[in-house]
């Protein structure tokens, strides 16, 4: 390789370079479809009709099948991935606070924030950090469709 030759490999960011309140925004957005719901609720064995029964859930107060939520829970998550996760997390650690406020529907596009909320060494794991964030999934109107606290192992930046 030439020294005018460059290599940049994708990755997330290091605990160090994880801000408190910065609102991280994840693009581009996702639009669901009636494949996606049928494929994950079935590979998951969810027999909820509301994700799988077109005429039944016609007759439920949202008038159509919902998306699974926890297949909008993994897509959040999933969103945030390249920007903030791809190899500088060591290990998820858990999750709270998770809600849905409002359905997402097929054909609605979610697009997903993430804030870190707070951060700590780990005083057991030399070389890696506590990293708290909270994940916003919005659909293309701006409603909140769902929201979840997580909290993850993150390495510090590698020395040389």
């Amino acid at each position: 390789m030439s020294a005018e030759e460059r290599v940049v490999t994708q990755r997330g960011l290091y605990y160090e370079e994880l801000g408190t309140g910065v609102v991280y925004q994840h693009r581009p957005g996702r639009t669901m479809t009636e494949t996606d719901n049928v494929l994950f609720t079935t590979m998951t064995m969810n027999t909820q009709a509301l994700h799988l029964d077109a005429a039944w859930s016609a007759t439920q107060p949202f008038g159509q099948r919902l998306m699974n939520s926890m297949f909008t829970l993994s897509t959040m998550v999933g969103q945030s991935v390249a920007q903030l996760t791809q190899g500088t997390i060591v290990a998820q650690l858990g999750m709270t606070d998770i809600s849905f406020p409002h359905p997402l529907f097929h054909g609605d596009t979610l697009y997903t924030e993430t804030v870190v909320t707070e951060k700590r060494l780990s005083s057991s794991r030399p070389g890696q950090g506590i990293v708290t964030m909270v994940h916003t999934g919005r659909n293309q109107d701006g409603t909140v469709v769902g929201k979840a606290s997580r909290t993850a192992l993150f390495w510090l930046t590698p020395t040389k």
